[in-house]
């Protein structure tokens, strides 16, 4: 039996909309293109100049060299289209202050998919919970509110099936894509699929992290139970999951995914924007 609707944060219909508009404006805030894309109008080369040709097209630099006028020819860029992979399992409704991880993850979904929409970029969704919510890239705004509303309702009781949900995707992918994954990473079987979604596609991680999950300095190990898989697990105090996460990154940035951490108490959007402007390999491959 499936367990009770309840709703990821204490907003209405209009204020979640405002907040998601918000965090859209504060990604896109400074930048003449979006930190999302790409590198934008790329250098192709060289050629010599036509009647009709613009001025800001000539390459000064050959046209010194050789004493006769060349321009620069430029490709734009095609749009990749994006897909969020919004962890919906059980962990991620856990809360010790004001937004629990899913409430975060649903709110960097929207404003993501809106800063990407104002580059033509479409924008999809697969949930990678229990429920089968998989709404193919769109260059609807229509589409991603009405999406982004079904998401903010979670249930105590879906088990995360990221590492399964990513296999299945991977094959229904006809070209290169953007994929950003946002979750807690509870899945044990998710970094093998990562990694191997991450040699044909654009891969982004955004681990969204409680300070609860911290645990207590001093308080040694602990075995416990996952609520979503039914695995047991031993675990350690702020040492052993900062060690845990050094790791992680570590198999991540060798296999050429990009991770990001983000805590439910700490600044979203000024290190969300820095994390993507900074990612060398969506500027240089999204074409």
């Amino acid at each position: 039996m499936q367990g009770t609707l309840e709703k990821c944060d204490p907003l209405n219909s209009r204020q979640f909309q405002l907040a998601v508009r918000k965090l859209a404006d504060d990604l896109s805030f400074g930048t003449d293109r979006s930190a999302f894309v790409g590198s934008g109008i790329d250098y192709v080369q060289s050629r010599l100049y036509q009647p009709g040709d613009p001025v800001r097209s000539i390459d000064w630099k050959i046209t010194a060299r050789t004493g006769r006028i060349f321009v620069k020819e430029f490709e734009a860029p095609k749009r990749l289209p994006f897909y969020f992979l919004v962890d919906t399992s059980a962990s991620m409704t856990i809360r010790s202050g004001t937004l629990s991880k899913y409430a975060l993850a649903v709110q960097i979904a929207g404003g993501m998919s809106l800063a990407a929409l104002d580059r033509v970029s479409p924008v999809g969704l697969l949930a990678v919970g229990d429920r089968g919510l998989h709404v193919r890239p769109t260059l609807s705004r229509d589409s991603v509110f009405q999406w982004l509303h079904e998401l903010r309702y979670f249930r105590y009781d879906e088990r995360t099936t990221l590492g399964k949900r990513l296999s299945e995707l991977q094959v229904q992918l006809p070209s290169r894509a953007v994929l950003i994954v946002l979750s807690d990473l509870h899945d044990p079987g998710a970094p093998g699929p990562l990694k191997l979604v991450a040699q044909r596609h654009d891969m982004a991680v955004i681990q969204l992290m409680d300070p609860a999950e911290l645990g207590i300095r001093g308080s040694g190990f602990f075995r416990g139970s996952e609520a979503e898989t039914g695995q047991t697990f031993a675990a350690g105090g702020k040492r052993s999951f900062l060690h845990f996460q050094d790791e992680l990154a570590r198999d991540f940035r060798l296999a050429g995914i990009d991770h990001l951490t983000l805590r439910t108490d700490g600044p979203v959007a000024r290190p969300l924007r820095h994390f993507f402007q900074n990612r060398s390999h969506i500027r240089g491959k999204a074409r």
